[in-house]
């Protein structure tokens, strides 16, 4: 039997999982003055980041953007020399293609819930606007522990709400269901304006009183030069150039407790030892490598489920692919479509039309949670099926010059109601077990500061503060929606 050891001295840590959170906390351990290995099962970094190319452009695969007014994800990219190549998005303003017509999208809304009935002017019929207006009327809802967005604001505004505007929402963050989410865990602002206010529209009026009194200036999301897929392998050349060590290809079988109260780690009959370890992977490889020493914990990880999706990249003749204004457009699954978003990459990411002034690209999103027919069909239908509903939305005709389909086979972790308990209680078990704290989307938010902000409460936690981790899962880190075709 071979054995290794997380690098010689004090501190030696295992970080399991080599995605964005992983690689975060691996990066703020070498902070600390730890030794740090970092095993990845891929071949690759970077989990749901994916850097890659399309008729020669460099584009992303993967997530596009992330959320700029939270300091966590920013300011790793600047840490790991990314700060010069920040950039926010070339347009901002998106449609939703709903009732047969791209419509602006509506401003005024916490996720798609209007502080007034005027705010979604447009996107609603006068039916739906009406149904608004009864909400300052209703008696008060109580929602207890928690409830589904889409119940709890289906019954205060009104089914075409959810319908048109917060489902498409949602459904590009989770690519899940806005009957099923977790309003206490997904929209933790509208959670609290629930709890406090007696009137929804009420409560919206007040985050955006306190929005607009915090008055926070430059934009809500950025992107990156060359991709977002490429702060991973930042991050990641940054650990190594600090000592750390990363091995891809390198999947975890077993995981330990040893009789001196440290680790074992196990990849085949190789073996490291640490004094502490973060599990930075899926919900379904974690309970996997925890079942041994905190069944508990397997047993709550056992219970997260998750959707998978397909972007479709699709790149034309800059001349043959007039596109209208804006940066894409959501679709609202209740009106029938096959795609459930598209983003006008080239124009939304000035940095792509910079570097490749005769292409345009554009991307589609396929799938949602439960959804398993079209994610079944093969690449050449699911191009054919975005050409199809781009025409449909925007008239493109024009014939592609070069696709690519990218699958997230589980891609995305689903916050169902009660999912904030859940938490609390793997955190719980793996508490008990010293040396040991997980992290990642399954737990405090699926964005990608909010993946950092886990990493860094991981880090806290096996250092002996648990104060970030007790923020976290009574606070989790609302994932907003990049524009559009997120």
């Amino acid at each position: 039997m071979r054995e290794g050891r997380a690098r010689a001295g004090v501190g030696q840590v295992v970080v399991i999982g080599a995605g964005v959170a992983g690689l975060a906390a691996a990066h703020r351990l070498l902070d600390s003055g730890a030794r740090v290995t970092v095993l990845e099962a891929s071949e690759r970094v970077g989990g749901k980041l994916l850097p890659g190319e399309i008729a020669g452009a460099r584009v992303d695969l993967g997530a596009e953007s992330m959320l700029a007014r939270r300091p966590e994800a920013v300011e790793l990219a600047r840490e790991a020399g990314l700060a010069d190549r920040l950039q926010p998005p070339a347009t901002a303003t998106a449609s939703i293609w709903t009732r047969g017509a791209l419509r602006p999208m509506p401003k005024g809304h916490v996720m798609g819930v209007p502080g007034t009935s005027a705010a979604l002017s447009g996107v609603l019929s006068d039916e739906g606007l009406a149904r608004i207006d009864r909400d300052a009327d209703l008696p008060r809802t109580e929602i207890g522990d928690d409830v589904a967005v889409g119940e709890y604001v289906a019954e205060r505004l009104g089914r075409e709400v959810v319908d048109r505007l917060v489902e498409p929402l949602l459904g590009g963050v989770y690519a899940g269901d806005a009957y099923r989410i977790s309003l206490r865990s997904a929209v933790p602002q509208l959670f609290e304006a629930a709890r406090t206010h007696a009137s929804l529209t009420e409560g919206v009026r007040a985050i955006q009183a306190r929005a607009a009194a915090a008055r926070q200036t430059g934009p809500v999301f950025t992107g990156i030069r060359g991709g977002v897929g490429t702060l991973p392998l930042a991050v990641a050349e940054s650990v190594r150039a600090r000592g750390g060590e990363i091995l891809t290809g390198t999947p975890v079988t077993e995981l330990r407790r040893t009789s001196e109260g440290g680790w074992r780690v196990a990849v085949g009959d190789r073996q490291w030892r640490a004094d502490a370890v973060v599990v930075a992977v899926p919900a379904p490889a974690a309970a996997r490598l925890l079942r041994a020493e905190s069944p508990g914990a397997a047993a709550e990880l056992d219970t997260v489920e998750y959707a998978s999706m397909a972007l479709i990249t699709l790149a034309y003749r800059r001349s043959e692919a007039a596109l209208p204004e804006g940066s894409g457009f959501l679709v609202p699954p209740v009106d029938g479509h096959t795609i459930k978003a598209s983003t006008f990459a080239s124009r939304k990411w000035g940095w792509i039309a910079d570097e490749n002034p005769d292409l345009t690209v554009v991307r589609t999103s396929v799938g949602r949670y439960g959804e398993t027919e079209i994610l079944g069909r093969d690449d050449a239908e699911l191009v054919d099926v975005s050409r199809h509903d781009l025409k449909a939305a925007t008239g493109l005709d024009a014939t592609p010059v070069a696709t690519r389909v990218t699958r997230w086979d589980g891609g995305l972790p689903q916050y169902p109601v009660g999912h904030h308990a859940r938490v609390a209680r793997i955190r719980e078990h793996v508490a008990r077990l010293p040396g040991l704290a997980v992290c990642g989307a399954a737990y405090d938010g699926v964005g990608i500061p909010a993946c950092v902000a886990s990493a860094y409460a991981a880090v806290d936690q096996i250092q002996g503060d648990l104060r970030r981790v007790q923020e976290l899962t009574a606070h989790p880190v609302q994932s907003l929606h990049g524009g559009a075709g997120e």
